[in-house]
Formats: structure tokens, sequence, C-alpha cells
């Protein structure tokens, strides 16, 4: 049995944040920014993630299933809400889809496939028949806005998809993961974890924030 994406919603905040916007923030320049990420605007949210999540999830089960008829809740994030309780939860509240289990995925950029991943496993080995795996990202609250390597790249948004499972030849038919955990150290937040608990010190170094070789 493969499962197949039936649904897909989507929600970016309100404020955008330009290229010509950060220049009055940090040392950059439009053309700067451009020629190397091709970005030229981000969205900016003032709500947490599991808002955004919420909405996305809104959007796709709309008019398709009600929150009831919802196994499972994965959120892919990298920008909880809390460390405690997992902002699948949140979700989960939000939605009023008390039947589903839920939980979050954190693998970074590769999160939302990560989360696919466990989605279309659920539906092939019949425990569910209503996934909704989501992608959500408040990244601009871990951005340090003196850090033009980083800052110019990240922005707040949310997509979200419904898999359940296919009644022909169509589905998802093959996902193929790979991790390195030699190169931990290329993209990383260094504190807040256990390794180096949240300080002074580490707010004083900026250490809360994302920091990126290259």
């Amino acid at each position: 049995m493969r499962s197949k994406i039936v649904s897909i919603g989507s929600y970016l905040p309100d404020k955008v944040l330009t290229n010509f916007d950060l220049e009055k923030i940090v040392d950059t320049s439009n053309e700067w920014i451009v020629q190397r990420t091709g970005i030229k605007e981000r969205h900016i949210s003032d709500k947490p993630t599991s808002y955004l999540a919420y909405m996305a999830a809104k959007k796709t089960i709309e008019g398709v299933i009600s929150p009831e008829e919802i196994d499972v809740i994965i959120v892919a994030t990298v920008t909880p809400d809390k460390i405690l309780p997992a902002t699948a939860l949140f979700v989960q509240s939000q939605l009023k889809a008390k039947n589903a289990f839920c939980f979050d995925i954190n693998a970074a950029c590769s999160g939302f496939l990560y989360a696919l991943s466990v989605g279309d496993s659920y539906i092939r080995s019949g425990v569910a028949k209503n996934v909704l795996v989501i992608g959500a990202e408040v990244l601009s609250k871990f951005v340090d806005w003196t850090d033009r390597s980083t800052c110019v790249i990240f922005g707040d948004g949310a997509a979200a998809v419904l898999l359940q499972p296919s009644d022909d030849d169509s589905g998802i038919l093959n996902i193929v993961l790979h991790s390195d955990g030699d190169y931990t150290d290329l993209m990383q937040i260094p504190a807040g974890g256990s390794l180096s608990p949240c300080s002074k010190e580490a707010v004083d170094n900026h250490d809360i924030y994302i920091k990126m070789l290259g």
C-alpha cells in the first residue's frame, strides 16, 4: 500500500522584510544578498511556530476531512514553541484533532522530508489512514541580526500535506534519506541544549542564535 498527498496548504506571516530593509540593519546590500542567495525578501512572524503550523494545517484539511478524523500529526521544526512539550500538541489543540497522536521531528532543512517518510510509513503499515505532515519554522527568532552571513537567509513560514492510502498506482514511490554526523559543526545553535544550557554568557556571546560555517 502506498500513501499519497491528497491536499496541501501553506501559511506566511504578513510582515515582509526586504533586502533593502536589511541594508539598514546590517552591513550588506540587496545586490550582495541576491548574488549569493537569490533571496529578495523573507516573511517575519510575531507568532510562535505552532500558530503558523496550525494555519497551514487548517487550510490543508478544510473541505477534505474533519479534525476528528486525523490519526497522526507530525511537525517538522527546529524552532519549537517550547523544548517541552512538542509543538505538534499545540497544533492538535488548536485544530481540536482529539483523536490524533502527535510528535515533532528535528532534522533542520530536511525536516519535512523526514516527517513525510514517517507519515508514509504509518500509511504503508496500516497504522493510520489520515496523517498530517507539517513543516514550520519561525527562524527569525533564532537569527543573530548582527551576523550578515545568516540573517539574510532565514525567514518564517509553514506548509502542510495530508497523506492517505492510495487506491491506485499513484502515490509516494520511495524516499531515500541520509545523514552524516561528522559535520554537526557546520550549522548549529551552540547553546540551549543539555550540552550547553542557556546562560548569561551564552546570551552575551550570541550562542543562542544560528551559527553557520560558510
